[in-house]
């Protein structure tokens, strides 16, 4: 309703034709989420143990060898049998379940390594080990919220504000056996969203989203903004109904009229689109996070 507004990514051309549309941008929460924690994750330290974390993987994917050594190794020390998996360097969860899956088979991959002269320098440190506990402890409660805020069957903007401060009071808050390295990844990620999607600018659509949505209301909204949302959310709801009263009496007339004269039943009118998107009380099995955000 009101204004038209469009989410997008960061391409020129996507914010060069919302500006010349006059549409309000509100950005993907995905692609913003991605930026957030590139930039939560830009540490020397993290550099480094990513680049010696892919030369581990990539020492096992190019023979099948040290495939078969591996798969022995986990074999004797009861480890699943499961393989790496190589990053996407678009997608940041591929780096997580990269760093999730080589912490999980490190001592059977070091027993391979360590075996060969020519590949015991890629073995992980200690300290390599520390800190992809700690940057896996900051991103993993993350990657479940990326597939289901970037879905494209169900609207999930609602959502926006609830997250957040999901993010703020769980997901990203501190924790007491945090190490400071996955304290300053969590405050990073959660600075940079905050500050994003504290524009004023973007402030009006998820609130009208999360006003609209009968499991949010008011809940998420700043208290300073709410009467004014909700008078906006009324103002809009009375165009709109204004709107399609006069667009109906221009469609009715004509058929009356033509009825009359050839007195012939008028034909039932096909429902609109928009009638198979009335809001029904079944539960959402698609989006699971919706009883986290409650």
């Amino acid at each position: 309703m009101g204004i038209a507004r469009g989410a997008t990514d960061n391409a020129t051309n996507n914010i060069r034709a919302l500006q010349l549309n006059d549409w309000t941008r509100l950005q993907c929460f995905g692609h913003r989420l991605h930026l957030a924690i590139e930039r939560g994750v830009k540490v020397p330290q993290v550099d480094r143990a990513f680049e010696v974390c892919k030369k581990f993987v990539s020492a096992f994917s190019n023979t099948w060898k040290r495939q078969r050594e591996l798969a022995n190794a986990q074999t004797q020390l009861g480890l699943p049998a499961h393989k790496l998996i190589t990053e996407t360097p678009t997608r940041w969860a591929s780096k997580q379940k990269m760093i999730e899956r080589v912490l999980e088979q490190e001592k059977a991959l070091t027993q391979v390594l360590q075996a060969d002269k020519k590949t015991r320098h890629l073995a992980l440190t200690w300290q390599d080990v520390d800190v992809l506990e700690s940057v896996n402890k900051a991103l993993s409660p993350l990657v479940e919220f990326t597939d289901a805020l970037s879905g494209e069957q169900y609207v999930s903007v609602s959502y926006l504000k609830p997250v957040l401060h999901l993010f703020s009071e769980q997901v990203l808050k501190p924790q007491d056996d945090d190490t400071q390295l996955t304290k300053g990844i969590k405050k990073s990620i959660l600075d940079y969203l905050n500050e994003k999607y504290a524009e004023q600018s973007t402030q009006e659509l998820p609130d009208m989203a999360s006003l609209l949505d009968p499991r949010f209301k008011t809940t998420y909204i700043q208290a300073e903004r709410v009467d004014n949302m909700k008078v906006k959310a009324a103002a809009e709801m009375e165009s709109l109904a204004a709107k399609q009263s006069k667009s109906a009496e221009r469609v009715s007339v004509p058929q009356v009229e033509a009825a009359e004269e050839s007195e012939v039943p008028a034909k039932k009118q096909k429902k609109s689109l928009g009638s198979f998107f009335k809001i029904t009380s079944r539960k959402r099995q698609d989006f699971p996070q919706s009883e986290r955000v409650h």
